[in-house]
């Protein structure tokens, strides 16, 4: 690890609370033009006696802005300080996570994945259309059917054709004659630019792609393409669990990836992360800021920092070691929750190291679904699907417990035929 590493309670403070001071300080200096200023003392105070071991909360009512990319070019110098610090958060991902070289990427703290998601295919859409003089319907999205619906509203707010290729049901994965057929489709719709999906863990099953799939088609039909990678949810988990994989930036066909850390890393909601190889942040300028200093290259504009704080704090409380040992006791109660189901003869999908197990919805009685809090694939008709999601509060005494139940109900069925 080039970076990463476990921090004291008081190395993080004296850090983030150099950052602080680095940034404007609203009570000691004037500033009238900038649109911004912490959080209303009225309501929040800032005088408050637990801020004073909290350096999260004390960014929080500092209330940084960190409109733009910080890892590029120039920002808001108001609030240079935590901007670093989210220089810092990016450069260990791509780095140590994600096995970019140092000073390879760019990247920025988003308002969640899908954000990260739309921020990818803008990128692109520009690309093709400013490097390669495409046209608008020449461009299109394309990943399996089990990708996030983040991307269709990419689709959607870019005017972009949407290709969802099918999976097989049990192995959740993409037939290549599947993927050719939907290429030779959107062949003959005239597309020649495809922005790729290739996702690391898929929200509902947990289900990883192969990327090697979708490279060896398009380049068979000598088609452009730009492969984003969506690690939404198995972000902060895959890259851990598995000792090699090709959905990181050893691999030169992906160019970008996105994270969110509100998920497995417990972060506060509203907080992604987009990541993607340097020269690529360019395309989604957007010139017309000019009161913004570096122009805003993000699709959410301001932001807070001190969700980046939050980030930076959690990566260091645990260090690599800590971390590892986080994800390797939840795939461990996972483990044990898919052995009992198999016991049980439940039917069931679960990518062997992700935390997501997804239940037949013939095997699982809804009433008992719904109150252990099962996840159906869909609130309308009747799902297929159920999933259990292994996170940090889902404890073997609650797996056991619905295992329990669950047996009990399968008994009473089998008694009754």
């Amino acid at each position: 690890m080039l970076y990463w590493k476990r921090l004291t309670h008081a190395e993080m403070d004296q850090r983030i609370s150099a950052a602080l001071k680095e940034n404007i300080d609203y009570n000691t200096k004037i500033c009238l033009g900038i649109p911004a200023s912490k959080l209303d003392p009225n309501v929040f105070s800032d005088q408050a006696s637990f801020l004073k071991d909290a350096p999260l909360l004390r960014a929080y009512v500092q209330n940084p802005n960190h409109i733009g990319c910080h890892t590029l070019g120039d920002s808001e110098y108001f609030f240079k300080g935590t901007q670093q610090i989210e220089r810092d958060v990016i450069e260990l991902l791509s780095v140590d996570m994600l096995h970019a070289q140092p000073n390879e990427c760019d990247g920025y703290v988003a308002a969640g994945g899908t954000e990260a998601n739309i921020q990818a295919a803008w990128i692109y859409r520009n690309y093709f259309l400013r490097e390669h003089n495409a046209k608008q319907n020449e461009i299109a999205l394309i990943g399996s059917e089990d990708t996030h619906y983040s991307i269709a509203k990419a689709a959607n707010l870019l005017n972009l054709n949407w290709y969802s290729v099918p999976v097989v049901a049990h192995t959740r994965e993409i037939e290549e004659a599947k993927l050719e057929e939907a290429i030779i489709k959107a062949k003959s719709d005239g597309v020649k630019y495809f922005v790729v999906i290739a996702n690391m863990a898929t929200t509902m099953f947990g289900s990883v792609d192969d990327p090697d799939l979708y490279v060896k088609v398009l380049e068979k039909h000598e088609l452009i393409f730009k492969l984003h990678v969506d690690g939404a949810f198995g972000g902060f988990v895959y890259p851990i669990s598995v000792d090699k994989t090709k959905l990181n930036f050893t691999n030169p066909h992906v160019s970008s990836i996105t994270l969110d850390a509100h998920k497995m890393l417990q972060a506060p909601y509203g907080t992604g992360i987009f990541l993607t190889r340097k020269g690529m942040m360019e395309y989604a300028y957007t010139k017309e800021a000019q009161y913004v200093n570096g122009m805003d290259i993000t699709l959410s504009g301001s932001r807070s920092g001190a969700n980046a704080i939050a980030v930076w704090m959690i990566l260091f409380t645990y260090g690599p070691f800590g971390w590892l040992e986080k994800i390797n006791k939840l795939l461990y109660r996972t483990d044990w929750c898919c052995e009992e189901l198999n016991k049980l003869g439940v039917r069931y999908y679960r990518h062997p190291k992700m935390n997501i197990i997804t239940l037949r919805a013939e095997d699982i009685p809804e009433k008992l679904a719904w109150k252990f809090g099962l996840v159906p694939d869909k609130h309308t008709g009747k799902p297929d699907w159920f999933k259990i999601v292994v996170m940090d509060h889902v404890e073997l005494d609650h797996l056991q417990q619905f295992i329990y139940e669950l047996e009990h109900v399968i008994r009473d069925i089998n008694v009754a035929q």
